[in-house]
């Protein structure tokens, strides 16, 4: 395993983990100083497909996105990458998510609960979302079974 490659809980992730999983979140690490960046990738993407013979309507087919060699929306990060080498990070998912609305509410409370944008040792430099409830409905059912059963919350 390189220091490149995606991890989950310390152990290799590759395309045969993904499961029903849509996306996941991430924590980039610059191995030289320490620097963090935490964001979400998506597992899957639409390829749009010519119409069939005869036909007019454009063809959807879901393909494997970009997402082993995925290393951030950050142009710092990017460029570090671009100059120093991939070796130079470690990338960690944090969170594997079913569904697009958990994958953005797991992203913005990751983001607000290390502060990325108030402390040094974070490459992030927005925080962007807009989640509606029934994006995150599987979530709320969770979050009712935690509480009836007296646990604390996440």
């Amino acid at each position: 395993m390189m220091t490149s490659d995606w991890t989950w809980q310390g152990c290799l992730f590759t395309s045969e983990n993904i499961g029903d999983h849509y996306g996941f979140v991430y924590q980039i690490t610059d191995t030289t100083n320490n620097k963090k960046y935490i964001g979400k990738k998506f597992f899957w993407n639409k390829k749009r497909l010519p119409p069939l013979k005869g036909r007019k309507n454009k063809r959807n087919k879901i393909v494997e996105s970009d997402w082993q060699d995925y290393f951030g929306s950050s142009e710092e990060v990017k460029q570090l990458v671009e100059e120093s080498g991939r070796e130079r990070f470690k990338r960690e998912i944090l969170m594997l998510c079913r569904t697009k609305g958990e994958c953005a509410y797991w992203e913005a409370k990751l983001q607000f609960k290390y502060d990325v944008l108030l402390k040094d040792e974070y490459y992030n430099e927005f925080i962007g979302c807009k989640i509606h409830s029934a994006h995150v409905k599987s979530l709320k059912e969770l979050r009712r079974d935690y509480d009836s059963n007296g646990d604390e919350h996440a």
